[in-house]
């Protein structure tokens, strides 16, 4: 099992993306994450990190897994019930491919209504609103860049009583 196979397993599921976060990290989405996707699993492409995947165990399968040699619980998604395979030999192929089956099923039952509303969208209309959404997404990022290099107006208020204090 590699990272290669991963992917082929994991954008083999329906409405599956992928990204790269956090600089070194190939993370999959239930849906893509502009429309309210979430993600399932991620895999570290440079090989620096703790683990070599990550993946959703949910709830009743977390504990279960992390008794096992070479299974941790994911750093900081722990809480979110996220387990990490510290090697690629601590669960079978198969074992890894069904893992992976079942983190995409419990997020996915996890997504909100409106999410899985589109998600059911027929391919174009999907892609016309996953469109819109990035668009907004870049207009509303140069605002807030622009917002952000205006001094806050607690700074403001606290130079103006500094003023008539003198």
């Amino acid at each position: 099992m590699d990272n290669e196979r991963i992917r082929e397993i994991c954008l083999r599921l329906p409405h599956a993306a992928e990204t790269v976060n956090w600089g070194h990290h190939l993370v999959y989405w239930v849906g893509d994450r502009d429309i309210g996707g979430k993600m399932f699993a991620m895999t570290d492409l440079e090989g620096i990190g703790t683990g070599v995947l990550w993946y959703h165990a949910g709830a009743e399968r977390f504990h279960e897994l992390v008794e096992r040699k070479g299974i941790i619980a994911s750093p900081y998604l722990a809480k979110a019930h996220w387990v990490t395979l510290e090697y690629w030999d601590a669960l079978r192929p198969r074992e890894i491919e069904d893992e992976l089956r079942l983190a995409y099923k419990l997020i996915y039952e996890k997504l909100p209504q409106r999410t899985k509303k589109v998600l059911a969208l027929p391919e174009k209309e999907r892609a016309r609103i996953l469109r819109e959404r990035r668009e907004q997404a870049a207009r509303s990022s140069k605002t807030t860049s622009y917002i952000s290099k205006r001094k806050p107006a607690s700074e403001k208020r606290t130079g103006d009583r500094e003023k008539k204090l003198r």
